[in-house]
């Protein structure tokens, strides 16, 4: 067994190997504090023949890690949750760049949380524990990577918080990287600047080349020798005569304007290509040439945006495509917009429902509701393309970034007791749908009369570097995306970030690289929210007619068992009174949701009569609720009684109770007496001396 630790942050991070999971490629066991992953890798003995890198990456948290056992009816560990996919992309992204693409056997890393003490989340050491793992083992590796977490509390980095202290933070970034620079940048703020997210990336260097270090040390003492990797495929021979054939052609075809018109020009090149050099790829076979084309296609683009400044579409670097806003499209949804840029659309929706419409999650944090959801779908039509529909990680993914977008914008709720659900139907795409969906959520919040603080939109920059020569991209396109050698995607308001995304495909970017980029995301961000709030600059006043009503006071939580009442017979009987639901919560806060605000206030009188102490010549209106030979007993206020006496119920003698009430019956009555005792004494109230409430 080999161990190796160091101090990140306050805690020391340990990772050993040697002693756990001895058959696989390569097993780490890394511990931060009370937290623990076992990191483990494999990968296949035989070669696939295939142009991709077949590598999976598959995180997984037992609920035994926090001492818990699965809620539901089975009582073991499912399909992966939304969080666990969340950090299987974390894990992957900055790694994947780093595999030998000629090593073409399938890879699975599995890292799996086994403990969890509830203070240091296990995210970031699934990072570190899978590089570890790849690391040491025989798999061609070219890092390691390390990975960190940075908050912000009081203007001050901190370096891998814990649970509490993320919660207080403005800031909550996770950053990772190779000893030589960042590779990736993920996390959510508080409207923050330019400056702080990259002073924040800053402060993330000298851990994350510790982490580094400390691996290298692992792999020194206890490293398996690598596989060989198969060189690669030698280049078809007429290789300069296929490009200086079919370049011109291709120069003219990669710039047509329109993403189809486009690909139909490039396709068209292609084929005719193939028809003429025949011969050559039935004998060298097809992937060779394609390989030579797809090539040039990248180099005339990089080419064109490093020396002309003119990118595949015509527009200049800091351009960003023609942007139409609509609110408001759909006549029976809560609020809706449609936000297209270019060809890329996005059909926002928002739902306010209530506080029985949260998510209930259940993992190894503990058992927890949210108020509000953003799902996005992406269907295969959206490209043009047939497929199944479903969610995969890619879904859950820029869902989850377009959440963080918007939810330091949403009002608490204190102020806005809903249940808010965004989602967004990706209706085409070419290019940063997750930032779209962020501009038409927005809207779609505002036109649903949701009172945020402040619109917010996003945008995504691309960067294109040949050794001193940089080009930074506003608004790229899918293919810029793929061409380029960075992806980051940029949200907030007019007042700062939301919202940050960054994958780099080189290691040797320059900070002040970065600071160009941020500050010409920023002026693009200025520019998209100038045309949203053309089209809705602030929330709706009124909520849609078609959304509930809500209305929301507290109580002394002491009484909450008499607003409930025994077996919830109370709260039944107002609710089902006035048509209403009603949640009171621990805290006393009692919701009261309606789908007209007249019976959400007629309801919460009902309620705060239940409070109401009994006054002495007060009127009260009354229900019969038990008749007896001397009188009446009358429920003047919600659980509370009193005795009209048989003498008390009309001027004249009675001579019967019941030639004057019946069970059930509204009677208005007046408090004549609290005896010492507390009992209440009552008399009825009525119009016209000789006539009874019963006549």
């Amino acid at each position: 067994m080999t161990k190796v630790s160091v101090t990140i942050g306050t805690t020391e991070l340990t990772l050993e190997t040697g002693r756990m999971a001895k058959q696989a490629n390569g097993s780490v066991f890394a511990t931060y504090g009370g937290s623990a992953v076992l990191g483990t890798v494999c990968c296949s003995s035989k070669e696939l023949d295939v142009d991709f890198l077949p590598l999976s990456v598959d995180y997984n948290e037992k609920y035994y890690a926090a001492g818990k056992i699965p809620g539901g009816f089975l009582k073991r560990e499912g399909r992966p949750k939304d969080k666990e996919v969340l950090v299987c992309r974390l894990i992957d992204r900055p790694m994947r760049p780093l595999f030998d693409k000629n090593f073409r056997r399938d890879i699975q890393i599995v890292p799996t949380t086994v403990s969890a003490d509830s203070i240091n989340p296990p995210d970031i050491l699934g990072m570190v524990a899978a590089s570890a793992a790849v690391t040491i083992s025989d798999i061609p590796f070219n890092g390691p990577t390390g990975a960190v977490r940075v908050s912000m509390i009081d203007g001050e980095y901190i370096i891998n918080p814990t649970y509490e202290q993320i919660e207080r933070g403005d800031l909550d970034i996770i950053v990772a990287g190779t000893r030589e620079g960042i590779t990736m940048v993920e996390g959510g703020a508080a409207e923050i600047s330019e400056e702080v997210l990259a002073g924040a990336i800053d402060a993330a260097r000298e851990p994350i080349q510790q982490i580094c270090t400390l691996i290298d040390e692992l792999r020194s003492q206890a490293g398996k020798e690598k596989l060989p990797v198969p060189p690669p495929k030698p280049e078809i021979p007429n290789a300069e005569e296929i490009r200086a054939h079919v370049r011109p052609r291709m120069e003219e075809a990669a710039f047509v304007k329109g993403k189809f018109e486009r690909h139909s020009a490039i396709a068209t090149v292609v084929k005719e290509a193939a028809e003429h050099f025949a011969s050559t790829i039935e004998e060298h076979g097809e992937k060779g040439f394609y390989s030579i084309m797809d090539a040039m296609e990248k180099d005339i683009l990089r080419t064109s945006i490093l020396e002309r400044k003119v990118r595949t579409d015509g527009r200049g670097p800091e351009d960003i495509r023609q942007i139409t806003c609509e609110v408001g499209i759909l006549p029976r949804t809560h609020g809706s917009a449609l936000f297209t840029r270019g060809e890329t659309q996005a059909l926002a929706i928002t739902t306010l429902g209530t506080a029985r419409d949260e998510q209930i999650l259940d993992d190894i944090e503990g058992d927890r509701r949210e108020n509000f959801m953003l799902h996005y779908n992406f269907p295969p039509f959206s490209v043009g393309e047939t497929g199944r529909l479903g969610t995969g990680r890619r879904e859950i993914g820029h869902g989850h970034l377009a959440l963080r977008a918007i939810e330091r914008i949403l009002p608490s709720k204190e102020s806005f007791p809903y249940t808010t659900r965004i989602v967004s139907e990706v209706l085409e795409s070419n290019g940063s749908s997750s930032m779209a969906t962020v501009c038409g959520g927005s809207l779609s919040l505002m036109d649903a009369g949701v009172p945020i603080s402040a619109p917010v939109a996003g945008i995504a920059m691309g960067l294109v570097q040949e050794g001193e020569n940089t080009v930074v991209l506003s608004d790229i396109l899918g293919e810029e995306d793929a061409l380029g050698d960075m992806d980051f995607k940029v949200a907030g308001t007019e007042k700062g970030i939301t919202a940050f995304q960054m994958d780099i495909k080189l290691s040797n970017v320059d900070p002040s690289v970065m600071r160009t980029a941020l500050e010409q995301a920023r002026k693009g961000r200025m520019h998209i929210l100038g045309i949203m709030n053309d089209a809705l600059a602030k929330p709706r006043v009124q909520l849609s007619e078609y959304a509930p009503r809500i209305m929301s006071f507290k109580v002394d939580q002491d009484k909450i068992g008499l607003m409930i009442g025994p077996g919830g017979k109370t709260i039944k009987s107002i609710s089902e009174k006035h048509d209403v639901q009603t949640n009171i919560e621990n805290d006393g806060t009692v919701t009261i949701y309606c789908n007209d605000k007249a019976g959400a206030e007629a309801a919460k009188a009902a309620f705060m009569s239940l409070l109401e102490e009994p006054e002495v010549g007060r009127t009260y209106d009354g229900v019969v609720r038990r008749i007896v030979d001397f009188g009446a007993f009358i429920e003047f206020l919600p659980g509370k009684e009193g005795l009209c006496h048989i003498s008390k119920m009309a001027s004249q003698r009675v001579e019967s109770v019941n030639d004057i009430l019946e069970l059930g019956q509204e009677v208005p009555v007046k408090i004549i007496e609290i005896d010492k005792m507390g009992r209440t004494n009552l008399r009825l109230i009525y119009d016209e001396p000789e006539q009874s409430p019963k006549q």
